[in-house]
């Protein structure tokens, strides 16, 4: 599995998990279902929460992974002072505060686990020690500080990377939601027990709400009107109370998602029972701004039935997603994407042969001199002649065509829809990137250069799929640079795929420029 697999694979279980501690009937349990959520998505062995209480003392309310640590931790009181100082002590990791075992300090009742075994090849710098501990604060969605999520022992005994700690991040974001959501249960059941009227219970809890919300008709989803909105939702849309309420729930979508509304408002409403439903989906505020938000619509039997909305903005989480998975599709040295982010194109351009709908070419680049430039001058040397190259390729292509880094320093130009593929055109393509890579480069005050040995593969209806396509150009690449070497009568070789019944293996087309 790829980085960008990984990722969206991870993003998409931490998401399915956060999903589960939501459905929380008590705060106790909120929190609960929150640690059991950390130990199952994240990676560690151990989580605990540490509640604060509104009269200003923390409490290990819940913790799972280790029976012993819950004997040693469950029902420990903090004053705020005290657990806020020792984490004074801690380092930030973005969201995250990290606490090494050199800042460690025995104020603070704690557990300490055993070391974990087999990591003696670990470099020291690079294992989690017993001593260590990382802290997420959890807060509400006004920013409030709800309680400290604390966690413990690495599944790999590691300190945690970027992506595990970005994780459990977005995990922690979603707690101080549910745990604000779950204190916001709790205290509309204190509310009704005290006051007479139910009504005046839900308002408050419906208009004090940090997460938007409003009350809905069920006149059909192009229709649909919302009948109450809270202060959050008016101001996570933009608009005022007035507007919302004269406006139909299309108005508010994006117009490429109306489909998607149409058919999820037609699951939601089907049967008679209690529904609820979670959506993600794009509105537009009144400002024009385009945002993305994590919908949950409950709908209640009537009669008349009725729906309840809640919407938070993940507009941040959708950038971070999809940085995620760019980064996963990119080359970090040069910009340019990498193998995997190439795949997707040629398999397009091979399809596009195979409709009769035009050829491309495939140029496979491999610079003949870089170890030089490395060896001599180092690895800085090396990344500046790699990047002005990928730079160089790009400038050579139109905005349709694909310039990716393989690896090392080999580069692939994928051009398609070229006006022909003849011998003629192909050599013309072929020298403008030579000329394009061997100009000196200057860094540093040296002066240097780099010849590339480009093999030329002829996508038609005969490359089979994007793998021939590679290993045709990739082969002929070769053809060039032996030949070079070999002091042959050619440095250009052209492959096309193989017809059925062609002698002898894939054709090649040599054009004799010595």
């Amino acid at each position: 599995m790829g980085d960008r697999d990984a990722a969206m694979a991870a993003i998409r279980s931490v998401y399915r998990i956060t999903g589960r501690i939501n459905t929380g009937t008590t705060l106790a349990e909120t929190l609960q279902l929150i640690v059991d959520a950390v130990v199952d998505g994240t990676g560690f062995a151990v989580a605990v929460v540490n509640y604060l209480h509104p009269e200003g003392e923390y409490e290990a309310i819940a913790l799972a992974g280790s029976e012993e640590a819950r004997a040693t931790l469950l029902g420990t009181r903090y004053p705020a002072a005290e657990l806020d100082a020792y984490l004074g002590r801690t380092e930030a990791w973005g969201q995250l505060r990290y606490l090494s075992h050199e800042r460690h300090s025995d104020h603070i009742h704690s557990w300490v686990p055993e070391a974990v075994p087999g990591l003696e090849d670990v470099p020291e710098e690079e294992r989690w020690h017993p001593l260590d501990a990382l802290f997420a604060p959890l807060r509400a969605p006004d920013g409030e500080l709800v309680g400290i999520l604390g966690v413990d022992l690495p599944a790999d005994g590691r300190r945690p990377g970027p992506l595990q700690r970005e994780l459990l991040e977005m995990l922690a974001a979603q707690a101080g939601i549910a745990i604000n959501n779950a204190n916001l249960v709790e205290a509309l059941q204190r509310e009704r027990r005290h006051l007479a009227a139910s009504e005046e219970a839900f308002r408050l809890a419906f208009t004090g709400a940090g997460t938007g919300m409003c009350m809905l008709g069920l006149a059909g989803a192009t229709q649909a009107r919302m009948t109450r909105v809270n202060p959050a939702l008016c101001e996570l849309l933009g608009r005022t109370e007035a507007e919302l309420l004269e406006l139909r729930i299309a108005d508010l979508l994006h117009p490429d998602d109306l489909d998607m509304a149409r058919l999820a408002f037609a699951a939601a409403t089907t049967g008679k029972a209690t529904q609820v439903r979670d959506y993600e989906i794009r509105c537009v505020r009144g400002d024009g701004a385009v945002i993305w938000v994590a919908t949950t619509l409950s709908i209640v039997a009537g009669p008349p039935a009725f729906g309840i909305l809640q919407v938070q903005d993940i507009t941040e989480r959708k950038a971070a997603e999809a940085d995620l998975v760019r980064r996963a599709s990119r080359d970090p040295l040069t910009g340019l994407a990498n193998r995997d982010a190439l795949a997707a194109p040629l398999a397009a351009a091979v399809r596009r042969a195979h409709s009769g709908r035009g050829t491309g070419v495939l140029l496979f680049c491999d610079l003949d001199d870089f170890k030089s430039v490395n060896d001599t001058l180092g690895h800085d040397a090396g990344d500046a002649v790699l990047v002005a190259v990928a730079q160089r390729l790009c400038a050579l292509v139109r905005p349709g065509d694909t310039v990716a880094r393989l690896g090392g320093d080999e580069f692939v130009v994928l051009a398609t829809d070229l006006p022909g593929t003849d011998a003629a055109g192909l050599a013309a393509l072929v020298d403008r990137v030579e000329r394009a890579v061997s100009a000196p480069v200057v860094h540093d005050g040296h002066v240097l250069r780099v010849r590339v040995s480009v093999g030329a593969a002829v996508i038609d209806d005969t490359v089979l799929d994007a793998g021939a396509a590679l290993r045709l150009a990739d082969r002929a690449m070769y053809q060039v640079k032996g030949a070079r070497r070999g002091r042959g009568m050619t440095d250009r070789v052209t492959a096309h795929g193989e017809r059925s019944g062609a002698p002898g293996g894939i054709p090649l087309l040599w054009l004799a420029e010595s």
